[in-house]
């Protein structure tokens, strides 16, 4: 099975599983493997977030349903971010309208998750 269909697959089993689960915390894992689509969009080795990324980012709206999940998934989001140095923040900072979705989680380095 290629990758490109093994992340979506994985993406949508991991939002069953946060959603078949009440009272369950947002883990990183979660959030790894929602963006993990995106990453070569991120570093720019492609023009548009593909499908399955923006999937993923729709993923990570979604389970960022409270404040403690959305600070959760912000300091995720910035700690991928920070593991991966060639990421162009120009891209990060349009993924989410360029998949037309309102995050409340800016993708940074930088951000102050706490403020969230």
């Amino acid at each position: 099975m290629n990758s490109r269909v093994v992340v979506p697959v994985i993406a949508i089993l991991a939002i069953v599983q946060f959603f078949a689960q009440p009272g369950y915390a947002v883990t990183c894992g979660e959030v790894d493997v929602a963006l993990l689509s995106c990453i070569d969009y991120l570093r720019g080795r492609e023009a548009e977030p593909t499908p399955a990324c923006c999937n993923g980012v729709k993923a990570v709206k979604g389970m960022a349903g409270t404040p403690a999940d959305k600070r959760t998934c912000c300091n995720c989001v910035k700690a991928a971010a920070n593991r991966y140095t060639d990421l162009k923040d120009t891209a990060a900072q349009s993924l989410p309208s360029k998949c037309g979705v309102q995050l409340d989680i800016p993708i940074s380095r930088n951000v102050d998750c706490d403020r969230i």
